[in-house]
């Protein structure tokens, strides 16, 4: 396991911990079996980006905050190099932390790849309100937000505060985007 999931399944775990959570207690808020969260955060599997997002939503954290936690730094200039990468490795889904959460700045940038025809579900947004600006740069992306459906096709801007819950559905060739979030 490289450092940064590493670092991912002891921050899970931390959280757990500091809130005085047993497996089970996080199992009923999540909606992730006992056992799948043990593998987490002894960091035996990956996380998916479905099971972050239900975790996220049980710890009342944006998943751009807890990976932020597990960051080395905080620098001025993110050089593509160090923007940190993050794979599904269920659905292909890649998230790059183009501009990460930084204690003094409001806004974040993350970079979206959904391969072909994938579906991501979260049930829950992890911090109900946030205001979000997604821009899909290539393919076609269906976003539903708490049970309505935004077709999307390149050069789109979909702007909202996420309340509920969301379904990213990527077209026959995948759907590249940027996302802001405030």
């Amino acid at each position: 396991m490289d450092g940064f999931n590493s670092r991912l399944a002891h921050r899970l775990a931390t959280l757990r911990q500091d809130r005085g959570w047993s497996l089970d207690q996080l199992a009923q808020a999540s909606g992730i079996s006992r056992a799948s969260l043990s593998r987490l955060e002894k960091g035996e599997v990956s996380p998916t980006a479905e099971s972050l997002g239900q975790l996220c939503a049980a710890y009342a954290l944006p998943m751009s905050r807890l990976l932020m936690q597990v960051e080395d730094s905080h620098e001025q200039l993110v050089t593509a190099s160090r923007q940190q990468v993050w794979r599904d490795p269920t659905t292909g889904f890649e998230r790059r932390q183009v501009s990460p959460p930084a204690p003094t700045l409001a806004g974040e940038v993350i970079a979206g790849y959904l391969p072909p025809e994938q579906t991501i579900t979260y049930e829950s947004p992890s911090r109900p309100g946030l205001e979000h600006h997604l821009i899909l740069q290539e393919g076609a992306l269906h976003l539903t937000l708490s049970g309505k459906c935004h077709a999307l096709q390149a050069g789109d801007c979909l702007r909202y505060h996420l309340t509920g819950s969301s379904q990213f559905l990527s077209g026959a060739q995948g759907a590249r985007y940027i996302l802001v979030l405030i």
